[in-house]
């Protein structure tokens, strides 16, 4: 899979979060190595030296993020939360004011919380979700590798979810979960106690779970591959339950992907990098449908 062969993209967006949609490349320079396995022009993430500068940046990805989730439905009243681990103090998060809708989300609207929840900083709405304390510090608690999580209560994730069985992997887009999601039982509101322990142990190294009887949790290294892996395991969910109804529930008669060719396309797919620049149009289409308002 070769995609911009021998050139050389310029940044999808600017160290404030803008986006940069001019979508021209140069040529690489002789001898430049290779930017990443897909050949010399493939984007990559923004580096920053300046923690508080990557802060602001990744606190307005963050609300374009919401706005992304509103935008398909995956919010339900004041349900659900999408986090990123605060790159100056990483033992404090960023998450969503209780109450505040997905689909109007500001960066400056976003709070920062320690490990029990107690607010640190953000805007005038300091209203918690305990539950999306107790989950994401579960999951960082657990995860140093993870830079941000994802988890809400969509239609099709909440479906699938009913049924106790391993999502089968049926699509080339499947195969980006090849041997990478989990799946965990259901234990009641996450208020108090073990059960975001228990997810993040279910989790484990993979970036997805399915919570039975209740929806689904992604994780990354970035916020954009959260995203993408989110929207896209909803979408799969919708194709399992789709495809359950043609064969009047018969497993049998799902065709699955070769053990061979889910590892390999999971090499395209399923890879880190492969989630952030998936991601770029959902980014893209949000930034020019609200003029950058979630920058506020």
């Amino acid at each position: 899979m070769a995609l911009h062969q021998h050139t050389h993209a310029q940044p999808l967006f600017d160290r404030s979060g803008h986006a940069a949609r001019s979508g021209k490349t140069e040529q690489q320079p002789d001898g430049a190595p290779p930017i990443s396995r897909y050949g010399g022009g493939f984007p990559s993430p923004p580096q920053f030296e300046n923690k508080y500068e990557e802060r602001e940046y990744l606190k307005g990805r963050l609300a374009a993020a919401y706005r992304i989730m509103g935008a398909r439905g995956f919010d339900e009243g004041v349900a659900g939360h999408i986090t990123i681990r605060d790159p100056v103090e990483p033992k404090t998060m960023w998450i969503n004011p209780f109450g505040t809708s997905f689909s109007t989300m500001r960066r400056s609207d976003l709070v920062r919380v320690d490990y029990e929840g107690n607010v640190l900083d953000g805007g005038r709405n300091r209203l918690i979700n305990r539950a999306g304390i107790m989950i994401h510090r579960g999951l960082y608690k657990a995860r140093p590798d993870a830079k941000c999580a994802a988890h809400s209560h969509s239609i099709y994730a909440r479906a699938s979810s009913t049924l106790g069985i391993p999502l089968p992997i049926t699509s080339q887009g499947a195969c980006a979960f090849y041997q990478d999601i989990a799946s965990s039982g259901f234990e009641g509101i996450v208020l108090e106690g073990d059960e975001g322990t228990h997810i993040a142990q279910a989790l484990g190294k993979k970036k997805a779970i399915i919570l039975q009887n209740h929806g689904l949790l992604t994780t990354a290294d970035s916020v954009e591959a959260k995203i993408f892996w989110y929207v896209s395991l909803e979408k799969l969910c919708h194709v399992h339950l789709l495809a359950l109804a043609a064969v009047n529930g018969d497993l049998n008669r799902i065709v699955q992907v070769s053990e061979g060719d889910a590892a390999e396309t999971y090499n395209s797919l399923g890879l880190p990098l492969s989630g952030w620049f998936s991601a770029k149009p959902m980014f893209d289409e949000v930034a020019e449908q609200t003029k950058e308002a979630y920058l506020a």
